[in-house]
């Protein structure tokens, strides 16, 4: 009989011991957005490890924005409550849309370059010639933000009236097929027309010193309501930056394979039917993670000031603020 006892015994303990290792799931039901390129490789990373779960996450939606300048333009209409984007929309999607979020962790400085057809592209100057081609996604979007401070720092005046406007994807077909000769692009873009031979002449390391390039945003009712949810977010923004260096070659194939377009739904879906002509190798995503971005969950506040003011003088935000407003470091501590 003592034997059976000491049998249950341990048999509640070991069940204990293992279901320890996961949280009790939360009832709020979340709903994240990302966007589809490597800036958000810390979720991807923690999606694929099931750390969302893990952490008892109740995670009801993951949609893919093929970019920042899209994903901005669902926060204004939707109800995400969490979403990886880079800090440019999310400036317009709190002062021009309105909506109550805040940013309460970094995912990446930098992230973005100017790819160009060598033959045709030696120096930025070529690019003012009346024959070169060049594309960028929309006004305001981060890469158009750059554009403007390659206007400024090379005397590219009337550039932008010879400009062709379209998504990343859409931009690199273009240019591996010839009909354009330059292209503005956020990561991984820049590193999969490199491995294709073509240059990357100039990155956001060259146009801006320590440029905030993405990060975790929630809504204010979700730090208000549930700051235990933000904190556990943080928390595995952190974790999955930190596996990004610990192991490069197996962060880079997770990413990979997160973001081949096959099979799933990226918004917007006209895009997204482009996106699965391009075939994203993990030697790409390694070279972004690991030279083209810096990959960190710190906020510079002082930064993120200078990319509003930024963006002020460029008409792509009505008024000025401060960076405080839209700031939260509490659970980065």
């Amino acid at each position: 009989m003592r034997n059976i006892v000491n049998i249950l015994i341990s048999f509640v303990l070991v069940f204990s011991l293992g279901c320890g290792k996961k949280e009790k799931t939360t009832q709020k039901p979340i709903k994240m957005a990302v966007e589809f390129v490597a800036h958000a490789a810390s979720a991807h990373i923690a999606r694929a490890k099931g750390w969302f779960k893990q952490a008892g996450l109740n995670i009801v939606a993951y949609d893919n924005y093929i970019t920042g300048m899209a994903l901005a333009a669902a926060l204004t209409r939707g109800d995400i409550d969490a979403s990886y984007i880079c800090l440019i929309p999310a400036i317009s999607t709190y002062k021009n849309g309105g909506v109550k979020i805040k940013v309460v962790c970094g995912t990446h400085k930098y992230g973005y370059g100017l790819v160009v057809n060598s033959k045709k592209v030696k120096t930025v100057k070529d690019l003012m010639n009346k024959n070169i081609q060049i594309a960028c996604s929309q006004e305001g979007s981060p890469v158009d933000v750059l554009m403007n401070k390659m206007i400024e720092k090379y005397n590219l005046n009337g550039i932008k009236n010879k400009v062709l406007r379209m998504p990343p994807p859409e931009t690199l077909v273009l240019l591996k097929t010839g009909q354009i000769d330059a292209g503005f692009f956020p990561e991984q873009f820049p590193s999969m027309a490199v491995q294709d031979g073509f240059k990357e002449l100039l990155s956001a390391k060259d146009l801006w010193k320590d440029m905030e390039g993405s990060v975790l945003v929630v809504k204010d009712e979700l730090i208000k309501k549930h700051p235990e949810i933000v904190q556990k977010l943080v928390n595995i923004t952190k974790r999955g930056i930190e596996f990004i260096y610990k192991h490069p070659d197996e962060a880079s194939k997770i990413v990979a394979d997160a973001l081949t377009v096959t099979g799933k739904n990226i918004y917007p879906l006209k895009v997204s039917k482009i996106a699965e002509k391009l075939t994203i190798k993990s030697d790409a995503i390694k070279r972004s993670l690991s030279s083209q971005m810096i990959c960190s969950s710190d906020i510079d506040i002082k930064m993120v000031q200078q990319e509003i003011d930024y963006m002020y003088k460029l008409g792509y935000i009505k008024e000025k603020f401060n960076a405080k407003e839209i700031v939260d470091l509490q659970f980065l501590k």
